[in-house]
């Protein structure tokens, strides 16, 4: 006969071996390093908010939204946004907050044969930050140049203009002169803004093309250095710091984009824009293109598949009503997009009454319209110099937030794939700093004379809607076909305490994957070559590497897959592969090192008291 001490310890291990297969999450070697969380949910807000409005709000949206059928562009970007856009950053934010995982390990925890999901999106991330902070390093080299009384770009007798700089003012007036005289147009004749020359011949050296890598621009080079010292060592501790610093940075330049509608508004011209910006144009509607743009602008401007959201939500508190505060910033986001045209727009109009041309010929999109529309718009107001100073100000408030935030979610994806080794004493700071090294040194191609080229190649393909299309998909396969929707609807009515509306369950089982997969095969079908300003095409062998950035995310999923399934013992069974596909968790798996009561803990607990009082 077993003695009761023997028979009792038999008992508990049983109810421990229970509560394991039942929720292999708390078992995990990872849940025994102890989760940094949010020490306000306001961190958490306005991280994700920061992190996600940036400059793809404040300026992509809008010459989408004017490129594409103006008020008509609003009808597919609301259905992407309610099909696609939200239900992916509800899904992403919740999968992290449950697992209490960056964004690769979550996905082991759901779907263990699609972890390559994961390391998909971090490698998209991981471009992003290299191609974001050279825009940071722009915007600092304007602020700097804009501390004067008259800007450098504002006039042609500077060093590096050339004979073909002409004054707007001046070329207006001439254009009248030879008008009178001629009753012809002075299209014909060589004229270049100065604010493009200070652009093209002082920011950036431009070459002819991309084979011609020219020499590096140390100017920049110096600001790229700065940007990458203040993303350090405001994230250097984690949430610990970036979580207190976007109290400034995410609040500041949604002030600034109000100040800046306001001045807006009021300048003549500023109708016309606005009306421009808004006009509906229904025709566009059966472009497919206007739909695939946005598509790709919901993941952009949400951040979504770049493994930044489970990140941040793995910080939250295992009850944090994420659902909630997910459709709050789904709001503030897109009504950023929307204010911030009419912002743009207002001003474009007014230049566009200045310049006497029409708005589609002052405005351009991406970095043309931060460096080159805006630049022009501000020597055209009352104090330039002041205007500069906080336009480019916000710049890099909107980039930094973006920054930080992409940054933090690379480096706790990769860190938990090791936390006892890279989360003990200054080892994740040193691991952040080589990180920021190896991004530094991947991004001096750019800041090269060259290097505008380069930083095309890496936005068109390394970070690229295909590539987040792609990502999107199987993420709600993961977790809506293989995990199964029913069974992840339980995990959230145990995190949440009530069971979300049916419209998340059927965005993900039905809606986004099928939005997700006509996007993905129309953007193959009707892909064009990369261009540069509508005139430099690029070579096959710069398409073939952009091809091969693509492909670097693209193949981890299906790679990593295989990979599983070859080194598994033995002969691949169903039975292996039915285990690499789903996993069995249906209950909490963390919070802050005290463990929930579910009612599976509830359950195993009443067992293991029957069973102990049976023995006696």
């Amino acid at each position: 006969m077993m003695s009761k001490e023997k028979q009792y310890c038999v008992q508990a291990e049983c109810c421990e071996s229970v509560r394991a297969l039942a929720n292999p999450a708390k078992t995990s070697e990872r849940s025994e390093v102890p989760r940094e969380q949010w020490s306000h949910r306001l961190d958490f807000i306005l991280s994700v908010a920061g992190g996600f409005i940036g400059l793809g709000n404040v300026w992509r949206f809008p010459y989408l939204c004017y490129k594409n059928g103006g008020g008509a562009f609003l009808i597919p970007y609301c259905i992407f946004l309610l099909g696609c856009g939200i239900p992916l950053f509800f899904l992403e934010v919740a999968l992290g907050q449950f697992t209490a995982q960056g964004g690769i390990c979550c996905w082991t925890k759901i779907c263990p044969l699609l972890t390559g999901v994961g390391y998909a999106s971090v490698i998209i991330v991981s471009f992003m930050s290299v191609n974001y902070i050279i825009i940071l390093a722009w915007a600092l080299y304007y602020l700097a140049h804009s501390f004067t009384s008259n800007l450098p770009w504002s006039t042609c007798n500077n060093t590096w203009n050339t004979h073909d700089c002409m004054e707007d003012i001046l070329r207006r007036n001439l254009t009248a002169q030879y008008l009178n005289h001629t009753n012809a147009s002075l299209s014909h004749l060589r004229h270049v803004s100065p604010v493009i020359e200070f652009w093209e011949r002082k920011v950036l050296g431009l070459t002819k093309g991309i084979d011609e890598v020219g020499e590096l621009k140390w100017d920049l080079t110096l600001c790229m250095i700065a940007m990458w010292v203040v993303v350090f060592f405001c994230i250097w501790k984690g949430v610990k710091t970036s979580g207190k610093v976007v109290y400034f940075t995410a609040t500041f330049p949604l002030f600034m984009i109000v100040v800046l509608l306001i001045r807006g508004v009021t300048l003549p011209g500023a109708a016309e824009g606005i009306k421009y910006y808004l006009y509906p144009d229904t025709s566009r509607l059966a472009d497919p293109q206007v739909w695939i743009e946005a598509g790709t602008q919901i993941f952009y401007s949400y951040a979504v598949c770049i493994a930044v959201l489970p990140s941040l939500g793995s910080y939250n508190k295992y009850n944090f009503n994420c659902y909630r505060y997910c459709l709050i910033l789904s709001v503030m986001n897109s009504g950023t997009s929307f204010l911030s045209g009419f912002a743009i727009f207002s001003v474009l109009g007014f230049m566009a009454q200045e310049q006497g041309v029409k708005i589609a010929d002052v405005a351009e999109s991406g970095p043309g319209l931060a460096f080159i529309a805006y630049p022009k718009a501000v020597t055209m107001m009352p104090l330039p110099s002041l205007w500069a100073v906080l336009f480019f100000v916000m710049l890099l408030l909107l980039g930094l937030n973006s920054q930080f935030i992409d940054v933090e979610g690379q480096v706790t994806s990769l860190v938990d794939l090791n936390p006892r080794g890279l989360s003990k004493g200054y080892r994740r700071q040193v691991f952040l700093g080589i990180i920021c090294i190896l991004s530094f040194s991947l991004g001096l191609s750019m800041v090269t004379q060259g290097g505008m080229y380069v930083f095309q190649l890496f936005d068109y393909f390394g970070a690229s809607g295909v590539c987040m299309l792609w990502v999107a998909f199987f993420e709600c396969v993961a977790v809506a076909w293989i995990h199964g929707a029913d069974k992840f609807y339980d995990i959230l009515e145990d995190m949440l305490r009530f069971r979300p509306g049916p419209w998340m369950k059927w965005s993900w089982m039905v809606i986004t994957p099928s939005l997700c997969a006509a996007c993905f095969i129309f953007a193959l079908v009707k892909f064009q070559p990369l261009v540069y300003n509508k005139e430099y095409v690029y070579p096959p062998w710069a398409q073939g590497l952009g091809w091969c950035m693509a492909l670097a995310s693209m193949l981890c999923v299906p790679g990593y897959a295989i990979i599983r399934l070859l080194m598994e013992p033995g002969r691949c069974t169903k039975q292996q592969i039915l285990k690499l596909l789903q996993t069995e968790m249906t209950g909490p798996s963390h919070l802050n090192g005290v463990q929930h009561e579910s009612q599976l803990d509830h359950d195993i607990k009443v067992l293991g008291k029957e069973m102990a009082l049976s023995s006696l």
